[in-house]
């Protein structure tokens, strides 16, 4: 860990009274120690990352972190602040801070190393001496691990000794970014197991590797923990145990409640915890309790599956519709029909060079539908699906059912193969199942459904669709407009945000004037939830608290960014005031982006591809709009409750910043 941090990068006095502050104060550390390359540029990922959910950790324990192309090599700063800083733990504020800075292509070693840190965090031991260190160097020392403190060994408890097994249960931790969370939680459940006489075994599914369980392991287990904010990679293995099935955080700040879960569920002997397709049968809603009905489970679980898909589809989208919006930009709409590159291409020609950023672009983009339609099929399956999917998915291409065959490709290629997977086969053959039978049949049987069946009535489909957005005009486009809109802004980055999200960029896979003004009435949308806080927490400072005022300052950026995610502190603390106030402004650019008759060909990108959309002012201005219309609920909705009269059941309370609010009983 010596790479990681050194002296220089530790700050036992942080003076930083706010979290923004003191990811600033550490970031310039690692700026002048020539690990970070752009200051502006790092913050605005660590801010991004804060965005989607807050880092601090009970105990007092801050952990901002992010991976960034600005990052040279991973790093890790440390800050002790007197005062505390508030990063959103549910004990209060911190006061040991640690800025994680991984590289966007860290390599294993380095982030193994991070997460070793991130296990020690959960050391009382261990923080206690970061709180009384007095010199840079100790402390950095310390953190490297480089303290020769002995590890007493486990005192036998009286089961152990007395010859019987210990309860077992085996455990899978996984968060987005795969750096502190994951292996937080699976130090956390481990420490928990040891403290209750409970053997735990816990596989980590993070960016430092993921090694499987011992199948030996999994067999002898009485129950599974799954601690994840992403999905866990081959359910199919945990099939036939008791499942605890819950978010990542509660598995750092409750893992004895967990574990007294897993135990009850055992001893109930509810064993049918995962499908035989390899699914969860918990409710899905983060607590891991009860099994739901079987229609609204399978929704979950289609949501996921195409959330999957989507997901993987939308960095081929960004990379490859930049690119073709930036040759645009450089040679005309006409740079379309150049010829191929690889037979004329002049070093000195402006035009040249925009049909090469074209053709590029153009290549990335061929693989919108087959990725998306490939892990769909990935999502529902696992590996074995792979195939099949992809093959569906340049079927799609071939017949020309577009976006939409991909959908159904995906489905079919997932459908087939769990289908397959319940045939019970003889052992001799199970070895060559994955890798040779199943992709072999699957693919058949999905190319024949996808050239044969449904293949062409798709095509249709989306022809149809094609041509009602060409014929959209009037109050027709306005009103799809106000839906998109809606849909951006419900949830901010969520599922329906997503949907409207993926029917823009698919649009764009073949573009037409229809398709164009959806991509751009998206993106205006998206862009209006956070601009909104922005502009609400400036002109009404006192109605937020000094936390939501400095998310205010970070969302501007992510606003203009087209980054929809960086409402959702706000929304988060007050739901029923800001969803609604940002649906309204969302709508209203949608609208208005649509009857303006916007277009847009880049996929992301916010105010800084403006010069590639068509009517730029106007589209400006529907932005504004709806941003001015957001921000004036906002503040007319909390106005009025600071403002409600007394005995009307409400309860007056103190905020952060001292003022006195009126909060909803």
């Amino acid at each position: 860990m010596s790479e990681l941090i050194t002296a220089e990068l530790v700050d036992l006095d942080l003076s930083a009274v706010t979290k923004d502050a003191a990811a600033r104060s550490l970031a310039e550390r690692m700026v002048a120690a020539h690990r970070v390359t752009d200051l502006d540029g790092f913050l605005a990922d660590v801010a991004a990352r804060e965005a989607q959910m807050p880092t601090g950790l009970d105990g007092g324990i801050g952990i901002p972190h992010c991976r960034s192309e600005h990052v040279s090599a991973p790093t890790l700063a440390f800050g002790r602040s007197a005062a505390g800083i508030d990063f959103g733990a549910a004990d209060g504020p911190a006061d040991l801070i640690f800025l994680i800075a991984a590289p966007a292509g860290a390599d294993d070693d380095h982030l193994t190393i991070l997460s070793a840190l991130a296990r020690r965090l959960m050391d009382p031991e261990f923080t206690a001496a970061l709180r009384a260190g007095t010199d840079p160097g100790a402390v950095a020392a310390l953190i490297r691990g480089e303290d020769p403190t002995e590890e007493p060994e486990p005192e036998e408890d009286d089961a152990t000794a007395a010859g019987s097994a210990p309860f077992r249960i085996v455990a899978v931790t996984s968060c987005p970014t795969g750096i502190a969370h994951t292996y937080m939680a699976a130090e956390s459940l481990a420490a928990a197991g040891r403290a209750e006489g409970v053997e735990v075994t816990v596989e980590t599914q993070g960016s430092a590797g993921f090694k499987k369980l011992d199948p030996a392991v999994v067999a002898a287990a009485d129950a599974v923990i799954w601690a994840h904010d992403v999905e866990v990679r081959e359910k199919s293995r945990f099939r036939g145990k008791p499942l605890v099935d819950v978010g990542v955080k509660a598995g750092i700040n409750r893992p004895a409640e967990l574990i007294a879960e897993a135990r009850r569920k055992a001893e109930r002997g509810e064993i049918a915890a995962v499908s035989e397709d390899g699914g969860s049968t918990e409710s899905g809603d983060g607590d891991g309790g009860g099994s739901g009905a079987d229609h609204a489970h399978f929704g979950v679980r289609l949501r996921t599956y195409l959330m999957s898909g989507v997901s993987y589809m939308v960095p081929f989208v960004a990379a490859g519709g930049l690119l073709i919006a930036l040759s645009f930009a450089i040679g005309g709409y006409e740079i379309a029909s150049a010829k191929s590159v690889a037979d004329h291409f002049v070093w000195g020609e402006a035009d040249s060079w925009a049909a090469l950023l074209n053709q590029i672009g153009s290549a990335a983009f061929a693989f919108l539908v087959p990725v998306l339609a490939g892990y769909i099929a990935y999502g529902m399956a696992d590996r074995p699906a792979l195939v099949p999917g992809f093959v569906g998915g340049a079927i799609a291409l071939t017949v020309n059912a577009g976006f939409l065959g991909g959908l159904v490709a995906g489905l079919l290629a997932g459908a087939v193969v769990m289908a397959i997977q319940r045939v019970p086969v003889h052992a001799t053959l199970r070895g060559i199942m994955p890798v040779l039978v199943i992709p072999l049949i699957a693919s058949a049987v999905v190319g024949f459904l996808m050239f044969i069946v449904v293949g062409k009535p798709i095509a249709s489909l989306q022809n149809a669709l094609t041509d009602w957005l060409n014929g959209l005009s009037g109050s027709n486009a306005v009103i799809l407009g106000v839906v998109l809109g809606l849909m951006m802004c419900f949830d901010m980055g969520g599922p329906l945000n997503k949907v409207a999200y993926a029917f823009a960029v698919g649009g764009l896979a073949d573009p037409t004037d229809g398709s164009l003004k959806v991509m751009a009435a998206v993106m205006a949308a998206g862009m209006v939830p956070p601009l909104a806080m922005a502009l609400a927490t400036t002109v009404r400072r006192k109605l937020f608290t000094k936390t939501e005022r400095e998310n205010g300052r970070a969302a501007w950026v992510l606003g203009a960014s087209f980054i929809t995610e960086g409402a959702i502190p706000f929304a988060a603390a007050d739901p029923l005031r800001v969803i609604p106030s940002v649906m309204a402004g969302g709508a209203v650019t949608g609208a208005l982006s649509m009857a303006f008759g916007a277009t847009l060909r880049a996929p992301h990108g916010g105010v800084f591809v403006v010069p590639l959309i068509g009517e730029p002012f106007l589209y400006l201005l529907a932005i504004a709009a709806g941003t001015l219309v957001a921000t004036a609920l906002v503040v007319l909705l909390k106005g009025a409750r600071r403002t409600a009269p007394e005995g009307a059941g409400d309860a007056e309370a103190t905020g952060s910043d001292g003022s006195r609010v009126t909060v909803a009983a």
